[in-house]
């Protein structure tokens, strides 16, 4: 074997190299960067906090993340239903209502006695154009192969902590007007060019949903749990958004920590990227989580106001790095399955941003319940706490998970003394061992933690896909047109489109530097399996 296959010894030229910005992930980091001055954990902290009184940040928080949440799903729906139109990369339809809302907030300062609508039409406003540059941005990655899309997204994640600690500096009274006239053009003109590059002959965006909507099904059911998960810490974000109604300096705190927890998370991801692979399961990960979540929900109640801002802070941080994961899966979806890329991430961030609507609308109601003798900061935890706990069972599979079949060793069985509807019988003499039934032999279930290898080819699979850096669902479709499988039969087992499959193919075609599938075979053939084990 090649020594490609081994590691790379640690190279700060090779860091630097991975950190280096291009224009996709430059545009991508200035829209982050901005976002978070408008709609992230703060609400504006470069408009004055005299402007921020108690009404105006509910009432935008509230009309921002409703329409927010409600474009995601919009967006899903069109796709479903008119893959025509939305082929087309029309970033005037976002530029435009971001424009104004901002405009609409930066008018709310000079007239008070229409302050508060237009609050309500610039967040309404606001959550429709960053919900759909959202959108522009993950077509644009997923279009990509996986390892350019995937790097821009992360390398943009990190500039964008970089470029909003860099608003500190600009005067506070010039940044609000800076934001509509130079940033957004900027990072529109950044989308426009880079939504040029993109081959739209792609199966994900020739593909028509209603032909074959049991993949789009598939899709659903495949990616409900991952999105329930990051939705779960989105509840928490809204709840903690809720509490810091009536304290705006909490948002900006909010901002701080989070975009620096982003950017540790994003240099440790591409550093870790470069010298070995990452698998990364969104469903675990929560599962790791979440009794640290209920925890620090219960303990609200019984520590200092300090300790909620802090709180909020950090769970926003952990929150904007599922958000990333969050991309990436639904960019990895499209290129695996062949899907329009806005149908699976409208469906996700959906989820995801209803329930953050969820925690922030019931937070906001649990502090207005009086209870006697229960403080209202107690009330929003026991109410938090409540929600988590069932988002976790409903997560998990609920009472259908309960009452499925699990695996023999987590089951304890009593075998029925006497069959029901028959008769106790005197034993049968045994049959003669050749007139016996034959015994099909058990297949070896794989234990989750240890590869498990059907046979020689399996194995020679994996090692090209050491060698050649092959995605998972690459290394699958290798494997099924080495074993003789026709792009119909493969389409069909992995529920995804003919023309994905050849896609697909011609992907590892590529990749191989091989143009017929003798040749496939001949290399799959050139590894020897023992070097896997049994």
């Amino acid at each position: 074997m090649s020594d490609k296959t081994r590691g790379s010894p640690l190279q700060p030229a090779a860091v630097i190299r991975i950190l280096k910005p291009n224009v996709t992930s430059l545009g991508y980091a200035l829209f982050l960067a901005i976002n978070a001055a408008g709609v992230w954990g703060g609400v504006f902290p470069f408009l004055p906090l005299e402007f921020q009184t108690p009404e105006i940040v509910f009432w935008f928080f509230l009309a921002q993340s409703l329409v927010f949440s409600a474009s995601y799903f919009a967006s899903a729906f069109g796709v479903y239903f008119l893959p025509g139109p939305t082929r087309r990369f029309m970033v005037m339809l976002a530029a435009a209502p971001y424009f104004l809302g901002w405009c609409c907030l930066i008018a709310a300062i000079y007239l008070d006695a229409w302050a508060l609508p237009l609050v309500v039409v610039g967040g309404g406003l606001l959550g429709l154009g960053s919900a759909g540059f959202f959108m522009l941005w993950q077509r644009l990655f997923a279009s990509f192969d996986a390892d350019h899309g995937n790097r821009d997204l992360i390398v943009g994640t990190a500039y964008a902590a970089v470029m909003y600690f860099a608003l500190y500096l600009i005067p506070q009274a010039v940044t609000a007007y800076l934001i509509p006239l130079v940033f957004l053009p900027l990072f529109g003109l950044a989308i426009v060019l880079k939504s040029r590059e993109i081959d739209r002959d792609q199966p994900m965006f020739e593909d028509v949903p209603r032909d074959h909507p049991h993949v789009y099904r598939t899709v659903v059911r495949d990616y409900w749990r991952s999105a329930f998960c990051v939705g779960a810490l989105g509840f928490c974000t809204g709840i903690m958004r809720s509490l810091a109604i009536g304290e705006p300096q909490v948002g900006a705190l909010v901002n701080v920590l989070s975009m620096a927890g982003s950017l540790v998370a994003a240099v440790t991801v591409l550093v870790l990227w470069q010298f070995k692979n990452l698998r990364m399961n969104v469903v675990g990960a929560y599962r790791v989580v979440f009794p640290f979540v209920i925890t620090s929900f219960l303990l609200l109640p019984f520590l200092m106001v300090a300790y909620a801002q802090w709180l909020a802070a950090i769970l926003y941080a952990v929150y904007s790095v599922a958000i990333v994961l969050m991309m990436i899966q639904c960019a990895q979806a499209s290129r695996d399955r062949g899907i329009n890329p806005v149908f699976v991430y409208g469906f996700f961030g959906g989820v995801v941003y209803a329930l953050h609507d969820v925690g922030f609308i019931g937070g906001s109601f649990a502090e207005q319940i009086s209870v006697t003798g229960i403080e209202p900061v107690a009330v929003v935890a026991l109410v938090a706490v409540y929600l988590l706990g069932l988002m976790y069972f409903v997560g998990q599979g609920g009472f259908r998970r309960i009452f499925a079949r699990g695996s023999d060793a987590e089951s304890i069985e009593l075998v029925a003394l006497r069959p029901a509807g028959e008769a106790a019988r005197p034993a049968a003499k045994a049959a003669p061992a050749a007139k016996a039934a034959p015994v099909a032999k058990a297949k070896r279930t794989p234990v989750a933690s240890e590869p498990f290898y059907q046979d020689r080819i399996s194995k020679q699979a994996e090692l090209l896909r050491q060698h050649y850096r092959l995605s998972a669902r690459e290394t699958e479709v290798m494997e099924l047109i080495a074993r003789g499988n026709a792009v119909a039969r493969i389409a069909e087992d992995l529920v995804v489109s003919e023309n994905t499959i050849r896609t697909h193919s011609k992907r590892i075609y590529t990749k191989l530097d091989i143009h017929k599938k003798q040749e496939l075979l001949d290399l799959i053939d050139s590894f020897d399996p023992s070097e896997l084990g049994d």
